[in-house]
C-alpha cells in the first residue's frame, strides 16, 4: 500500500562548493579541511552536535589514533585531528591514552569536551552546518552529477545545493540515492552487530580498580551459574575521567531471526533500541550484585541511539581488505594509515585479529581510492565517501571504521574535493602527488617519505 505525495516546490537553503553529509569524525574533518581548503562548505547533520557515533552512540573512546609498531605504541593519525584534540585537552576533556587487550592503545575522552572542540574547529575554519536537518533524497543536473541534496528540517524541506558532495553518513545515503554500487555485510549478508552504550554512576572507584580486568571472568563465572546471561562476551567496561564514572560496552543488538540489528531498518531500528534498554536493566542488576565496588551503582546515562557499525559500504576503485590490515599493506596512492586491527563484533562475542606483533610495522596505508566511489557509465561524478561506509571489505571495514581511520580518510576527502574544484577538475582526477604533498602541508602522517619519523 502507497501514499501519493503531492508535488512540491522546495526552497534552497543555499549554494556552496562543497556539501558535506554527516557530523561524524568523517564529516568534521571533510568539511573543516576543505574550508581550510579555501572552499564555502556546508556540514549537515540529523543532531544538534557533532561527533557521529562518538557523541551521539556514547562511544566517548577514540580508536585507531596509535598503531604497535614493532611492540611499541605511537600514534600514527596526525593533521586535523590533532587540533581537534589539542581543543579537547583544554577543555580538560581527554584522558592519556590506556592499554587495550595489551597490544594497542585508545583514548577516552569526555562526549561534551568533544562536541564543544568540534563546534570550534568547524566555526574556526569558516564552514557552515545545518543542524537538525535529515537528508531524504537529492536531485541530478543536466550532466547527470548531483545537484542537490533535499533535506526535511523544522522550517520545512529546503534543497541545497553544491558542486562536490562528500558522503559521511555512515550509512552511504547519497550514494544509494545517487545510483552507485555499494555491499552489505559479508558474502552472506551478515554484518557486524551494533551495540547501545551506556554509563553508570556512583561506582566506589576505591574499591572498584581494575575491575575492568575481572569483570570478564565474572560474567563467565556468573553464566555458568545459570543466574544470568548476556548477549556476549568481550565485555568492556572502563572507568572515566573520575573513577565514580564507568563507560559500559556489553548490549549486542538482533533482529528476530538472530542477525545483526540493521542501521538502514527503521523497524529494526525501533526494536534494537528497546532489546538494548533491557540489557542494559540486567547488566546493571549484574554489576551491583557481582563486581565489589558498583554495589550502589546507577545507570547514568544511555546513549541517544545505537552504535552502528556497519551498514551499507559503497563499492570504490580500490576496496580495503583484510589481507591489507594484517599484511600492514603500502599503497602509492596513501592518504594516511590504520593501526587498529580486526575487531568483528558477530553472534555473541567478540573476535579481534591482529598483524603480527612485534615483528610488524603495525599499521596499513589507507589509499585515496577507497573514497572515490567506483566510476562508469551513469554515475555521477562529483561524490566523495568518506567514514565507516567507505571502500572496504566486511572485515576490512571492522578494522578501518574506527575515528582514527574516519579523521584520516575525512581529511583527504575534505583537502581533496576543494583542491579539485580550484583547478576546475572532478576528485577523482586530482593528481594524487599533489593530494599527498597538501596532506603532509597540513601535518598528515602517510608513511612514506616521513616512515624515518615513526619508525
Amino acid at each position: 500500500m502507497y501514499v501519493t505525495e503531492p508535488a512540491r516546490r522546495i526552497a534552497v537553503q543555499g549554494e556552496y562548493d562543497v556539501v558535506v553529509l554527516g557530523g561524524g569524525p568523517a564529516g568534521l574533518l571533510a568539511a573543516t579541511c576543505a574550508a581550510r581548503n579555501g572552499a564555502s562548505v556546508l556540514l549537515i547533520e540529523r543532531y544538534g552536535f557533532l561527533g557521529g557515533m562518538g557523541t551521539a552512540a556514547g562511544v566517548s573512546n577514540f580508536c585507531g589514533l596509535h598503531a604497535n609498531i614493532h611492540g611499541e605504541i605511537k600514534q600514527v593519525v596526525h593533521g586535523t585531528a590533532d587540533d581537534l584534540l589539542d581543543r579537547m585537552r583544554a577543555l580538560d576533556g581527554l584522558n592519556e591514552p590506556h592499554l587495550i587487550l595489551g597490544k594497542i592503545h585508545a583514548q577516552a575522552y569526555d562526549i561534551s569536551a568533544f562536541k564543544l572542540a568540534a563546534d570550534g574547529l568547524l566555526h574556526d575554519s569558516g564552514a557552515q552546518v545545518l543542524f537538525h536537518a535529515l537528508a531524504s533524497s537529492m536531485t541530478v543536473n543536466d550532466d547527470g552529477q548531483v545537484d542537490a541534496v533535499i533535506v526535511e528540517t523544522k522550517s520545512g524541506p529546503r534543497a541545497v545545493r553544491g558542486r562536490v558532495f562528500i558522503d559521511c553518513s555512515g550509512d552511504a545515503d547519497l550514494a544509494r540515492w545517487a545510483g552507485l554500487d555499494f555491499e552489505k555485510g559479508d558474502a552472506q549478508g551478515r554484518m557486524l552487530y551494533p551495540t547501545l552504550m551506556f554509563k553508570v554512576g556512583n561506582v566506589d572507584g576505591a574499591r572498584a580498580q581494575d575491575a575492568w580486568k575481572s569483570i570478564p571472568l565474572l560474567m563467565d563465572q556468573a553464566e555458568a551459574s545459570g543466574e544470568f546471561r548476556f548477549p556476549r562476551r568481550g565485555a568492556i567496561v572502563r572507568p572515566q575521567k573520575h573513577d565514580y564514572e564507568w563507560r559500559v560496552n556489553v548490549t549486542q543488538l538482533s533482529d528476530a531471526d538472530g542477525s545483526a540489528a540493521d542501521g538502514t531498518d527503521a523497524g529494526s531500528l525501533s526494536a534494537g533500541e528497546m532489546e538494548g534498554r533491557r540489557q542494559i536493566v540486567e547488566y546493571l542488576r549484574f554489576l551491583r550484585a557481582k563486581v565489589p565496588g558498583f554495589e550502589h551503582a546507577y545507570v547514568l546515562d544511555i546513549a541517544p541511539q545505537l552504535g552502528i557499525r556497519e551498514t551499507r559500504r559503497v563499492v570504490a576503485e580500490y576496496m580495503l581488505t583484510q589481507e591489507d590490515v594484517l599484511g600492514c599493506a603500502d599503497f602509492e596512492d596513501s592518504i594516511g594509515v590504520n593501526g587498529w586491527p580486526l575487531e568483528i563484533h558477530m553472534a555473541g562475542d567478540v573476535k579481534w585479529v591482529w598483524p603480527p606483533i612485534p615483528e610488524s610495522r603495525g599499521y596499513n596505508q589507507l589509499p585515496f581510492r577507497m573514497i572515490v566511489p567506483r566510476r562508469g557509465a551513469g554515475r555521477p561524478g562529483n561524490i566523495l565517501v568518506a567514514g565507516r561506509c567507505a571502500g572496504m571489505t566486511h572485515e576490512g571495514q571492522s578494522a578501518a571504521r574506527v575515528s582514527g581511520s574516519c579523521f584520516v580518510m575525512g581529511e583527504a576527502a575534505g583537502t581533496a574535493a576543494a583542491m579539485a574544484l580550484a583547478r576546475g577538475t572532478m576528485p577523482a582526477e586530482l593528481p594524487v602527488r599533489d593530494l599527498q604533498r597538501q596532506l603532509r602541508a597540513q601535518g598528515v602522517f602517510l608513511a612514506e617519505q616521513q616512515r624515518a619519523e615513526i619508525a
